[in-house]
C-alpha cells in the first residue's frame, strides 16, 4: 500500500496487565508523532472496559508503517511491554469520503 492510510489498532492488556499496557504504550504517542510520515497518532482507552485501548494512526504509506515497527521505541515496547498483551488486532482504513 502506497497511498496514505488510517491505522486503527485495538490492543487489550491480559488481566491485571492494563497499567502496564498504558504505560508501554503511553511511551510509544510522542517519538511515533515525530517520525516523517505519521500525521496522527492518538491513544484511546475504551470506557466501559479499561483492559482495551486503541491507537488511531495516520500513515503516509505501508512502508512507513513499517519503518514505526521497525523504530527503536516500538522495539523497546514490544520488549518491555508486549508480554502484558492479551489480543491485537491492526485494521488499515482507506478513506472514501
Amino acid at each position: 500500500m502506497t497511498q496514505p492510510f488510517t491505522a486503527i489498532a485495538t490492543l487489550i492488556a491480559k488481566p491485571g496487565q492494563q497499567d502496564l499496557l498504558e504505560q508501554g504504550l503511553r511511551a510509544l504517542v510522542e517519538p511515533s508523532r515525530a517520525e516523517d510520515g505519521c500525521s496522527q497518532y492518538d491513544l484511546h482507552r475504551d470506557l466501559a472496559d479499561p483492559q482495551v485501548f486503541y491507537v488511531i494512526e495516520h500513515w503516509a504509506s505501508e512502508a512507513i508503517l513499517e519503518a514505526h515497527n521497525a523504530s527503536a521505541h516500538f522495539q523497546h515496547f514490544q520488549a518491555t511491554a508486549g508480554h502484558a498483551i492479551e489480543h491485537f488486532q491492526l485494521k488499515r482504513l482507506g478513506a472514501i469520503a
